[in-house]
């Protein structure tokens, strides 16, 4: 008897480098985010704190993008129907923490994290459909390293996601000890994410080397290193939270090696969990035995 098992082949990488190469710095500095709208904003930060400019006023593509995933994208993947977004979600923080965490607020507590998936309030319903979908260990990764500045450029396999900055609140790591590092795991981080954005206690933006910026994005840490003397860009090198996600053994191979091949209809949901901002086509190769 044979499956099918998926794999991922990422799209062709954008020359980036050489876009900007040789340019002006204004107009790299203008080019990026432009290129690369997805994350528009972090693109123009990391820029300006790696040429140590004034940092750009904040934006909301965080919590837009990560509001998105749990009122559209999601729920029209477990057909539950789209939502539109919380009223005033862009300048009422009231209306995001009631309409994404319920009236019992963020979840601090494992046991609170627990009667959340069952509530019914704010996103639950989402987080709980999602847990349904892969049962068991399904889309489950090892424990990889998370991102930081020392391990960022390796290229090597590390969780370079919203998770890596709260796996350390009590709730969830409680998802982690459960149900391991898979969908639900990495869709619950978001909520967290949305509670610092709402609190204004997101990482901040860092610079660890001249020339260098490491900035937390939608999906993950995004680093830049770039250096303009005398305002030519002389060189140029990037890691995006999707480049992490895309190396050989890293949590894209890892997660579609995990789930059940006799199941592949899920790996759409899995993938837009797992979010790449660049294109990506799952292939299947026959598993015989």
């Amino acid at each position: 008897m044979h499956a099918a098992r998926l794999h991922a082949r990422p799209g062709p990488a954008m020359p980036v480098a050489a876009m900007v190469l040789g340019a002006r710095v204004e107009v790299a500095a203008a080019l990026l985010p432009r290129v690369f709208n997805l994350c528009r904003h972090a693109q123009a930060q990391a820029v300006a704190l790696a040429l140590g400019h004034p940092l750009p006023p904040g934006g909301d593509e965080i919590l837009r993008d990560h509001l998105l995933k749990f009122f559209v994208t999601w729920p029209a993947h477990l057909g539950q129907g789209a939502r539109p977004l919380p009223a005033g979600w862009a300048s009422d923080p009231a209306a995001v923490r009631a309409a994404v965490f319920g009236p019992a607020g963020l979840p601090a507590r494992p046991a609170e994290m627990t009667d959340f998936l069952v509530s019914g309030q704010g996103a639950a319903p989402v987080l709980r459909a999602i847990d349904r979908a892969f049962p068991g260990r399904e889309g489950v990764t090892a424990a990889l390293p998370f991102a930081d500045a020392s391990n960022l450029w390796t290229g090597a396999p590390i969780e370079n996601s919203p998770a890596a900055r709260h796996a350390h609140r009590p709730a969830l790591a409680a998802v982690e000890a459960t149900h391991g590092r898979g969908p639900l795991w990495r869709a619950a981080a978001r909520l967290f994410d949305i509670a610092s954005l709402l609190d204004h206690t997101l990482p901040p933006s860092e610079s660890p080397a001249p020339g260098e910026a490491l900035v937390p994005a939608t999906r993950g840490l995004y680093g830049l290193r770039l250096r303009a003397p005398d305002g030519i860009v002389t060189s140029f090198a990037r890691v995006t939270p999707t480049d992490s996600l895309l190396v050989p053994g890293g949590v894209l191979a890892q997660s579609l090696a995990s789930l059940d091949a006799a199941r592949a209809g899920q790996a759409a949901l899995l993938l837009d969990i797992l979010d790449p901002c660049a294109p990506v086509k799952l292939t299947r190769e026959a598993i015989h035995a």
